[in-house]
């Protein structure tokens, strides 16, 4: 199976027309038709139905589809790697974010470090620590920002200097708008949205043996999203602190949790992990950044 094979799979797999995704590929249509016979016959399944004016993935077509996406941007990343190797003045960082105020540091850090090597390209994957710890297990990510404790036996870890507060996001005109703080008292019932991840991490842990008095409305991966279901007053979100625009005139406000919740944000990469150029040169800044941020008074003045 070739990797030009898979390109040409994936470009029919998205176009569902066998014409247009021959154009696009710069190849006749009897030469597509007959590369893709062969990769079936050589799997020895039906990947495709087909229609009168299109072509639709059977079961085992979806199956191929995402395995092949994962193939090619691994194939891609790796030719890049290789290019990269000589090449001084920059090459490609890919990243997968957790949402998270703090991920400005590391944008910062790329400003800074594009400015020194001017032919840097980072890639951003955003996602919960499920998704993109699941692309950096399969070398798709050099590194990955998330929220929970990571596996000190799978990946080398950072912490950033500062943590993330844990609060209600709420209509600025609802009564517990007015509250500085909010306890567990004052969510008993109410409707709530959330991650799923910080619902059976962070929350059931601040809550305790509240947890099951606590009434899950929706989960959510964005926090955007979340928010808009909070402006139409289907219930209040727990976020983190500085992902929606409170801002007076928002019409939203966020109040932080009592007892206080905060949650560590970590970038990680797999402990065997080896590093392009530009890669090794951003790890080693942030690791100084990071350094000097949380770094003493003392420590300042060495």
């Amino acid at each position: 199976m070739e990797i030009r094979t898979l390109r040409y799979f994936l470009a029919v797999a998205r176009e569902e027309n066998m014409t247009r995704a021959a154009e696009l590929l710069h190849v006749s249509q009897p030469t597509l038709s007959k590369t893709l016979k062969a990769l079936e016959d050589e799997l020895g399944k039906k990947l495709f139905e087909r229609h009168s004016f299109s072509i639709s993935l059977t079961e085992e077509g979806t199956l191929l589809r995402d395995r092949a996406t994962d193939l090619i941007t691994m194939a891609d990343k790796i030719e890049k790697e290789f290019l990269s190797l000589d090449d001084i003045t920059g090459g490609d960082i890919y990243f997968g974010l957790a949402e998270s105020w703090q991920i400005r540091t590391l944008a910062r850090e790329l400003r800074f470090l594009k400015e020194q090597y001017p032919g840097l390209r980072y890639h951003i994957t955003s996602g919960d620590t499920e998704q993109v710890t699941e692309k950096l297990d399969k070398g798709l990510l050099d590194f990955a920002v998330v929220c929970d404790r990571p596996n000190e036996k799978k990946y080398e870890s950072i912490v950033f200097p500062e943590g993330d507060i844990w609060g209600v996001i709420l209509p600025s005109d609802a009564p517990l708008a007015s509250k500085a703080v909010i306890t567990i008292d004052e969510l008993v019932k109410v409707p709530l949205f959330t991650s799923q991840q910080g619902w059976d991490g962070d929350i059931r842990e601040w809550a305790g043996e509240r947890f099951d008095e606590l009434h899950l409305e929706g989960s959510f991966r964005l926090a955007y999203n979340a928010s808009l279901f909070v402006r139409e007053g289907l219930g209040y979100q727990l976020a983190l602190s500085n992902l929606v625009d409170v801002s007076e005139g928002s019409g939203l406000s966020f109040r932080p949790l009592s007892p206080k919740l905060e949650t560590k944000l970590y970038m990680i990469w797999n402990r065997y992990q080896t590093f392009t150029p530009i890669a090794e040169k951003f790890l080693s800044q942030v690791k100084r950044s990071f350094k000097k941020t949380t770094a003493g008074p003392s420590d300042r003045q060495e």
